[in-house]
């Protein structure tokens, strides 16, 4: 699944054809959900929006935690730091020693607890509680904690250690009908929209103009003669 726009002169061409040869806009963000079986997939082109989860349901959420950059052992493991006063010089907040002198080796035992970096890492929130959909703001408001900053990606999904959420009606068809009538067809592949008319042989295509000669014929040369542009 992805979210967001991103300008196609700051995608990869390759990556730029799978959005292209599917009909959809380049992504900003890109994401692998794993489905329960074929039943859970979605057409290429459809937009999941909050009304996808119920009130009442619990889910995970995932988010990168906040970056605190490079951090001591006190704040990053909770160390008690050494004493105040009392011939204590400019050494309050060391961790101390790092490693035995002898019997283990004159040596720093592997996994030992030490200052480093702290945070940006992904963290996992589990059993979450929907309390509210708001399907025309797009809101979903959760009962709970959600790591990272403000402007943080957050993806969720259902609860892996709660029961599945009982879908009233037809089920999950029923969900994917409404949210076809919610959000008809995919989006434009590209923004602004462009139309290629390849005169010699009357055929009128939406196509991606960097990659038109591409799709047409190994010799461009020997199948088209003029092509316009239109913005």
């Amino acid at each position: 699944m992805g979210a967001g726009w991103k300008h196609d002169s700051n995608v990869t061409k390759p990556l730029l054809g799978h959005f292209t040869s599917q009909g959809v806009s380049p992504k900003r963000f890109v994401s692998e959900f794993r489905v329960k079986d074929e039943s859970g997939l979605l057409k290429v082109g459809q937009l999941v929006g909050p009304e996808w989860f119920l009130e009442g349901q619990f889910v995970d959420t995932r988010s990168n935690c906040r970056g605190m950059g490079f951090e001591g052992g006190m704040k990053r493991h909770g160390f008690k730091g050494q004493g105040a006063s009392h011939g204590n010089s400019k050494s309050h907040r060391l961790m101390g020693s790092s490693g035995p002198s002898q019997g283990g080796g004159s040596r720093v035992h592997p996994g030992k607890r030490m200052p480093g970096n702290m945070g940006g890492q992904q963290v996992t929130v589990q059993n979450l509680k929907v309390l509210k959909v708001d399907a025309e703001k797009g809101i979903l408001v959760l009962n709970g904690c959600i790591a990272g900053p403000k402007g943080a990606v957050v993806k969720i999904q259902d609860a892996i250690k709660k029961p599945w959420p009982v879908i009233p009606g037809g089920g999950l068809e029923e969900v994917k009908e409404t949210l076809k009538h919610a959000h008809p067809g995919p989006p434009e592949a590209r923004k602004p929209h462009r139309t290629l008319i390849l005169l010699s042989h009357d055929l009128e295509m939406d196509i991606d103009p960097p990659m038109q000669l591409v799709h047409l014929a190994p010799d461009p040369r020997h199948l088209v003669r003029k092509v316009y542009l239109i913005a």
